[in-house]
C-alpha cells in the first residue's frame, strides 16, 4: 500500500540525533530600547504581582519562558479534542489538554516496549522503544537499550514514521504514527485519538516471536493528578482494550489503549502497575512471557484513590524468516467537557462527542478507519509532495507547520443551549459549534486577530467551514462593548476593556471566561489600533473569493465591514482619505512605533478600501461604492506621495528612521493577491522595486541570506535596532513575504527567503513542531510555538494560482 509508505521528504534525523546550536529566550534588551519600555516593565510587573496574588498567570509571561527543548516530533490527536507531543526519540511529551494549559511533561510510564525472543521462546532482546533519558526515581528496571544512531526518524504531519533497526536480533521494526487530521472532513478531525501500527519484519533465518507493548498512566505527568483512578477492560469483535479513567485539573479523563485482532496476534492486558515504583514486575513479566499473565493479580478492574496508576497492552506474533506482521494499536483521550479557568459550573462540551461518546466506541472506529485516514492524506499531500518544481525543504515545511492546527491550544466546542438560541439559521455555528486557537503556547489569548490575519489562510484553504465560524465569531465580537476599565501597560491609560463598533484583539483568555470577555490582551488599547479593522475587512474579502463566491456569507459580514470602516477612517486627520498612526505601537508590531502615514498600515488601509469597492459592487450597494471609490483613489494618491521613495515604500513618514526598509510593507498587497486580485491598488513595477530591495536588504544582508527577513533594515546598512520587534525575523512575515514573491514570480529568491529560515529552524535550532514567532541573528527566538507561521500555507497558494494560470513556474 503506497499510501502507507515511509515519504521520501519530511523532517528526517536519527534518534541519536543532537542539534548544532542552542539558543534560548533570554534577549535583552539595548540600553536605548531599555530605557524607552522601562514604564512598560514597572506596570507589567505590578500587574504581575497582582494576578499572582489571586492565583493567576499573566496570558503572556515575560519572567518565566519556556525554552525550546529540540525533542520534538509531530503531535498526536485531531483538531481542538487536546493535543499530546511526541518526540522524535518515541517519548510522549507536552500535554496540552487543559484549555490553554501547556504542560511541559515528559511521562517514563508512557512507553513502547519491544520484547524478541527465539524459536525456542527464550527472550534474546528487550528494551523501551525510546532513547529519553530515564529519571533516576521511578521505573528504574525499565531499559532503553536501543542503538539511536541505527533507529530514523521522519515526520510529515500529520503522521510520523520511526524504524527500529534490531537486525542483529533478526527484526525491524516500523512505527506508522498517524492522527486524523484530513482536510475539509469535519468530523474524522475532531477526534482525540492517534493509531500506531508497527511493522515487524523477521529478517533472519529463523522463526521469531515479538511482542509490542504499550503502556500508559493517569496524568499528564510523573505524579499523580486528583482524584479517583479506575481501570477496566473493554472487548468487541474487532478490537481488544482497557480504559483508565481518572481527572485532569478536576475535568473527567479516559485514555484508552486498544489493539486491533487479528488470528497472529495475540493480546494481553494489564490493568493495573505502579508507575511510581520500580515496574519490576511488569517489565519481568515481559521479559519471561512476551505478555502480560493471566494468573497475575493485575488482570482485575482495579480501583484507586490518590495513587498513581498505569495500565498496558501487549500484542504477540510470531514472524516466520524474510515475512512481515503489523500490529495496530491506538490511544485515545476522552476528555468530553472542558471548563476555563476556574469556571467549574460552565462546562463546554468538545465538538466530537457529536458523533461519539465513549473512548471503546473511538478505539472501534480509529482502528477500523486508519487507513482511510492514511489514504486521505496522502493524496491531499502528493499534489505538492509529487511536484518536481518544488524545493525538498518545502514539501517537508508546508505540512509539518501545520502541527499547529491541532497543537495551538486549540479547543473545538459545541455550542452551549443559550448560544445556539441566538443564532439565525444558516449559521455556520449551528453546525460546526465554534473554534479557537491560541497565538502561542505562551502568549494565552484565543483567535488573535492581528496574527490569525496571517494564519487563517491555512483555514481557509483547509477547513473553510472553521475559518467561517471564527469569522461569524469577529463579525458578533465588532458589536459588543464591554465597558469594564483596566489600565493599560503601555502607556497606564485607562481604558474600556471593548470598544464599540471596533474588532477585538482576541476572543479571550482561557483563565477568564473567554468568547464572552474577549480582549484579553492588557498591553494597548486596542481599538486604536490602526490595522485589526483594516484586516477584518480584507479577511472577509479573501475568504469570500476563496469560498468562490458565497453571496450570502458576504451579506452577512458587509455590515459589520462598514461598521469599522466608518469607525477607521477618523484615523484619517489631513483628511486625504489615508489613515495615520498615532506614535503609539498601534498595530500588530506592539513595541514597534509608527507615526503619521506608515507603509504597513497605509497600506492595509488600501487593501480595505479596494475590497468594499469590491463588495459593494457585488453586493448591488452603489452609494457605497461611490464613497469607498472617491475615498480609495484620493488615498492612493496619498499613500504613493507620501511614502514611495522610487525603491522601495518608507516605514512611515514621521517617526524617527521613518525610511528603515520594512520587511512587511507590502503586506496589503499580499493580501489583495491572496484574494485574486493583481495590481488593482499596488503598481507592478513599485512592487517588484519593493520586493528586489527587501531581498537584497532584509534577507541577504541578515544572516548571509540563510534567517528568513529580518524585520527592519537601514538604507545605510544595517539591521534597525530602534526596537526590540525591529530586529526580530519573524517566522509568519517571513513566510507571507515569500508568498508575495511567488505571486510576483520571484520564485529564486522564495524559496532562498523562506528556506534559509525554515533550514536554520529545524535543522541548527532545533525548533521543529515548537516553531517560534521571532528568531535573532545570534543567540535567541521569541515566543515558542506560534499562530503566525501557519502563513506558509499562502505559499502554497500562490503556487497553485500560478500553475492555473498556465504561468511558467
Amino acid at each position: 500500500m503506497e499510501f502507507m509508505k515511509i515519504p521520501f521528504y519530511g523532517f528526517k534525523v536519527s534518534l541519536s540525533h543532537t542539534y548544532p546550536e542552542k539558543r534560548s529566550q533570554n534577549a535583552k534588551p539595548k540600553w536605548h530600547q531599555l530605557w524607552s519600555i522601562l514604564p512598560v516593565i514597572f506596570r507589567y510587573l505590578y500587574y504581575y504581582w497582582k494576578l499572582y496574588r489571586k492565583g493567576r498567570k499573566p496570558i503572556m509571561d515575560f519572567l518565566y519562558t519556556e525554552n525550546g527543548k529540540q525533542i520534538y516530533g509531530v503531535p498526536i490527536g485531531g483538531l481542538g479534542s487536546g493535543s499530546i507531543g511526541r518526540g522524535y526519540r518515541g517519548e510522549f511529551c507536552r500535554f496540552q489538554l487543559k484549555p490553554g494549559i501547556y504542560e511541559y511533561n515528559t511521562v517514563y510510564a508512557d512507553q513502547f516496549i519491544v520484547t524478541i525472543k527465539d524459536a525456542d521462546k527464550k527472550t534474546i532482546f528487550q528494551s523501551l522503544l525510546s532513547t529519553y533519558e530515564a529519571p533516576k526515581n521511578v521505573l528504574q528496571s525499565w531499559k532503553s537499550l536501543i542503538d539511536g544512531s541505527k533507529c530514523n526518524y521522519v515526520g510529515l504531519y500529520p503522521r510520523a514514521w520511526t524504524e527500529y533497526n534490531l537486525t542483529e536480533y533478526g527484526i525491524k521494526l516500523l512505527c506508522h504514527q498517524i492522527s486524523p487530521v484530513i482536510p475539509k472532513n469535519y468530523k474524522d478531525s475532531s477526534l482525540p485519538c492517534a493509531v500506531f501500527v508497527w511493522t515487524v519484519e523477521n529478517t533472519c533465518d529463523e522463526d521469531r516471536i515479538v511482542t509490542i507493548s504499550f503502556t500508559f498512566k493517569n496524568g499528564v505527568e510523573n505524579i499523580h493528578d486528583s482524584g479517583e483512578c479506575t481501570t477496566s477492560s473493554f472487548d468487541t469483535s474487532e478490537i481488544d482494550g482497557l480504559t483508565l479513567k481518572h481527572e485532569i485539573h478536576n475535568m473527567e479523563c479516559t485514555y484508552a489503549l486498544a489493539a486491533k485482532k487479528s488470528e497472529n496476534i495475540n493480546i494481553t492486558k494489564c490493568k493495573n502497575f505502579n508507575p511510581s515504583g520500580t515496574g519490576e514486575n511488569v517489565w519481568l513479566d515481559l521479559s519471561k512471557n512476551g505478555q502480560f499473565t493471566k494468573t497475575d493479580c493485575m488482570q482485575k478492574d482495579y480501583t484507586s484513590d490518590f495513587e498513581d496508576v498505569g495500565i498496558g497492552i501487549a500484542c504477540q506474533t510470531h514472524v516466520s524468516p524474510k515475512t512481515k506482521q503489523d500490529i495496530e494499536m491506538s490511544l485515545v483521550w476522552h476528555l468530553p467537557e472542558v471548563y476555563f479557568g476556574s469556571m467549574l459550573s460552565q462546562l463546554y462540551d468538545k465538538y466530537y462527542t457529536n458523533f461519539w461518546d465513549c473512548p471503546k466506541e473511538i478505539s472501534n472506529y480509529a482502528l477500523l478507519n486508519y487507513k482511510n485516514w492514511a489514504q486521505e492524506i496522502f493524496k491531499w499531500q502528493s499534489s505538492v509532495l509529487d511536484d518536481l518544481e518544488l524545493p525538498e525543504w518545502y514539501k517537508s515545511a508546508i505540512f509539518n507547520e501545520l502541527y499547529y492546527v491541532s497543537d495551538g491550544g486549540t479547543v473545538w466546542l459545541k455550542l452551549t443551549p443559550n448560544e445556539i438560541e441566538n443564532k439565525l439559521p444558516g449559521d455556520p455555528r449551528l453546525k460546526y459549534g465554534r473554534f479557537a486557537y491560541l497565538e502561542g503556547h505562551e502568549y494565552r489569548m484565543y483567535n488573535t486577530y492581528d496574527v490569525h490575519f496571517y494564519a487563517s489562510i491555512a483555514l481557509a484553504m483547509l477547513w473553510p467551514e472553521l475559518q467561517s465560524v471564527i469569522q461569524h465569531d469577529f463579525h458578533d465580537y465588532v458589536y459588543v462593548e464591554l465597558p469594564q476599565k483596566y489600565r493599560a501597560l503601555y502607556d497606564g491609560h485607562l481604558v474600556e476593556r471593548k470598544a464599540k463598533n471596533s474588532v477585538p484583539h482576541d476572543s479571550g483568555d482561557p483563565d477568564e471566561c473567554p468568547f464572552t470577555l474577549i480582549n484579553g490582551y492588557p498591553v494597548h488599547d486596542v481599538s486604536e489600533w490602526r490595522d485589526l479593522n483594516s484586516k477584518f475587512v480584507l479577511t472577509v474579502f479573501r475568504d469570500y473569493n476563496i469560498k468562490v463566491g458565497d453571496k450570502d456569507y458576504l451579506k452577512y459580514m458587509y455590515d459589520a465591514c462598514r461598521t469599522v470602516m466608518e469607525r477607521s477612517i477618523v484615523w484619517d486627520t489631513d483628511g486625504d482619505g489615508l489613515i495615520e498612526n498615532n506614535g503609539t505601537p498601534d498595530q500588530t508590531y506592539d513595541l514597534w512605533i509608527m507615526k503619521g502615514a506608515s507603509s504597513y498600515c497605509g497600506g492595509l488601509w488600501l487593501g480595505a478600501l479596494f475590497a468594499m469597492t469590491q463588495m459593494s459592487k457585488i453586493l448591488e450597494n452603489t452609494t457605497d461604492f461611490d464613497r469607498y471609490s472617491n475615498l480609495f483613489k484620493r488615498a492612493l494618491i496619498s499613500f504613493d506621495k507620501k511614502l514611495w521613495n522610487g525603491t522601495y515604500y518608507l516605514f512611515d513618514t514621521d517617526s524617527k528612521m521613518n525610511d528603515s526598509i520594512m520587511a512587511d510593507q507590502l503586506c496589503g498587497h499580499w493580501m489583495t493577491r491572496c484574494s485574486g486580485y493583481n495590481y488593482n491598488v499596488f503598481p507592478e513595477e513599485k512592487v517588484k522595486l519593493a520586493l528586489k530591495t527587501i531581498y537584497k536588504n532584509n534577507v541577504l544582508k541578515f544572516g548571509d541570506g540563510n534567517m528568513g527577513a529580518v524585520n527592519g533594515y537601514l538604507p545605510e546598512g544595517g539591521v534597525n535596532c530602534t526596537s526590540l520587534q525591529s530586529e526580530e525575523c519573524w517566522t509568519g512575515v517571513t513566510y507571507s513575504l515569500a508568498s508575495t514573491m511567488i505571486f510576483e514570480g520571484m520564485l529564486k529568491e522564495a524559496w532562498q527567503t523562506a528556506g534559509g529560515l525554515f533550514k536554520s529552524m529545524t535543522e541548527d535550532f532545533g525548533m521543529a513542531y515548537e516553531t517560534p514567532e521571532a528568531v535573532y541573528l545570534t543567540k535567541f527566538y521569541r515566543s515558542i510555538g506560534y499562530m503566525r507561521p501557519l502563513s506558509i500555507w499562502s505559499m502554497q497558494l500562490a503556487w497553485e494560482r500560478r500553475k492555473q494560470l498556465g504561468t511558467n513556474c
